[in-house]
């Protein structure tokens, strides 16, 4: 038993301005570990909101633009939902998981299972007309942006590109991964050893999702205007993962 002690240091990076379409977010990132005095070291990982990716992106849907389908208004008599938003979370989705008054879950293109394709009108500004979707390609833009932060400062990190979702059977949103690049997104623990020698035979760690939550408590959901946090200390194992390792595979799924 290692007697020696662990510590994990997590930093949420200040000033960070609203993003607007086409904005650098790696040159926004760098300013904010210069506000800090921070530089990034070997085995630093980043956790940026999925929302500041899809901004720059510019993943922004003025709702007068939209159109419903026949579908679309059928659901959104179902839902009492906006039945422009029930169009625009059917484009971005592949199937209907669960539908109820007030609640529409869909499996994501991505893969990932979330309400309302998170689709999102919070911390958006514009007005009510205005929504937000979710990121083209995660793990590509966290690819992208893990690349040019390690060119820039010659240091080896990890992005994850992180998103709330709710749990089936708790209540409460955490922090989960929808984009990973420079860690494994799944950690398989199967054959190590317990305290007492025993071998783990079903144990895997949804590593990417750990991360995420642990940044969640920093950067949170409301006002805090915290989107992009720094962690030192995690001493991942090496490997590239991506988000779809966390997505439990539709034939093992028994709620979805």
């Amino acid at each position: 038993m290692n007697a020696q002690p662990v510590s994990l240091t997590i930093t949420a990076l200040p000033g960070i301005p609203l993003i607007q379409p086409g904005d650098d977010l790696v040159q926004i990132i760098l300013d904010g570990f210069s506000r800090v005095g921070l530089t990034l070291q070997d085995g630093d990982a980043l956790v940026v909101t999925s929302k500041i990716v899809s901004k720059s992106e510019g993943r922004i849907v003025d709702l007068n633009t939209v159109t419903p389908g026949a579908q679309a208004l059928e659901l959104a008599e179902e839902t009492s939902k906006d039945p422009r938003v029930v169009e625009l979370v059917l484009q971005e989705s592949q199937g209907i998981s669960r539908k109820s008054r007030g609640v529409l879950v869909v499996q994501h293109r991505l893969g990932f299972i979330s309400a309302n394709a998170g689709i999102d009108q919070s911390n958006l500004e514009g007005g009510d007309e205005r929504v937000l979707l979710m990121p083209l390609d995660p793990d590509e833009s966290a690819r992208i942006i893990c690349a040019r932060l390690s060119e820039i400062t010659g240091a080896n990190v990890a992005v994850v590109i992180s998103d709330s979702h709710g749990r089936p059977f708790r209540m409460g949103n955490v922090g989960v991964a929808i984009g990973v690049a420079g860690m494994p997104a799944l950690l398989d623990l199967r054959g190590q050893s317990d305290l007492f020698g025993r071998k783990l035979k079903i144990s895997m760690s949804g590593y990417g999702d750990l991360v995420a939550s642990a940044a969640h408590l920093l950067s949170g959901e409301g006002d805090e205007g915290r989107p992009v946090t720094h962690l030192r200390g995690l001493q991942f194992p090496s490997g590239e993962g991506q988000a779809n390792d966390l997505y439990r595979p539709a034939e093992q799924d028994l709620y979805r």
